[in-house]
């Protein structure tokens, strides 16, 4: 059996999920609220967010789930502010909500190029305009923007999403040196081809299998709770002096 790390300074530490209720979300929201974390999480999906909450708040846990689509701007930045009054300003923030629908460059509208910008990667700015005063208040915080290899290897067919996804590390780095001096880290998780169930479902087939072992070193196949690890050492005081810098989880895939 794998053994893994137990973070003291996660215990009671408010934390924020977007996208918690599925995949690597629902591995978020389960290892931090083992840590002691008090989780908040939103998600689209209604019923598996509080089916999830209503599992862990039954086995002890603090965490509370609200339905919220992260792309209402006003609406997240209130849940937020919901979270705060019920766990106390939040201290780690894991911008993990996105959607990575196929589509063809050739039939994108500016419609459809705003949709997929506000669900990839505009959520995540205003996420952490919400949960930063709280942060410099209280002179620490972790911020952790969830990014893809997609974009390093050059996937095809989803243009906009890479777009969105290779963005992200910029918003980092700037909101890294923005808010470095109130004592806040910002940093890029990025997940390779992770086994959640929309991706088993949806894209995996026996050319999908054949790609991962031709291009991926390690053995095995990348799961969610192997991103979410990742996560619980940057929200942790152990990475205290890391920001700016993007974490890949790929198994070795992509060349960062």
């Amino acid at each position: 059996m794998t053994e893994t790390a137990r973070y003291p300074s996660l215990a009671g530490m408010p934390v924020v999920i977007s996208g918690g209720a599925s995949g690597i979300g629902e591995s978020l929201v389960r290892l931090f609220a083992a840590q002691g974390a008090k989780v908040g999480f939103v998600d689209i999906a209604d019923e598996a967010g509080k089916a999830l909450a209503e599992e862990l708040t039954a086995a002890g846990q603090t965490v509370l789930f609200t339905l919220c689509d992260v792309t209402d701007t006003e609406a997240y930045q209130a849940v937020i502010a919901g979270f705060a009054a019920a766990h106390g300003d939040t201290l780690a923030l894991i911008n993990n909500a996105a959607n990575d629908q196929r589509h063809d460059w050739s039939e994108v509208t500016p419609a459809y190029w705003d949709e997929r910008m506000a669900v990839n990667l505009k959520h995540a700015f205003f996420a952490i305009q919400a949960v930063a005063p709280g942060m410099i208040k209280a002179g620490r915080g972790s911020i952790i923007n969830t990014g893809s290899i997609s974009w390093m290897i050059m996937t095809p067919k989803i243009p906009v999403y890479e777009t969105a996804k290779a963005a992200t590390h910029g918003l980092t780095r700037s909101m890294a040196r923005e808010l470095g001096k109130s004592g806040i880290r910002v940093n890029t998780l990025v997940p390779g081809w992770v086994m959640t169930e929309r991706q088993i479902t949806h894209w995996l087939d026996a050319k999908g299998e054949a790609e991962i072992e031709a291009n991926q070193p390690l053995a095995g196949r990348v799961m969610p709770e192997d991103v979410a690890r990742m996560a619980l050492f940057l929200a942790a005081d152990d990475s205290k002096m890391i920001s700016a810098q993007q974490f890949v989880v790929d198994g070795g895939w992509a060349n960062a």
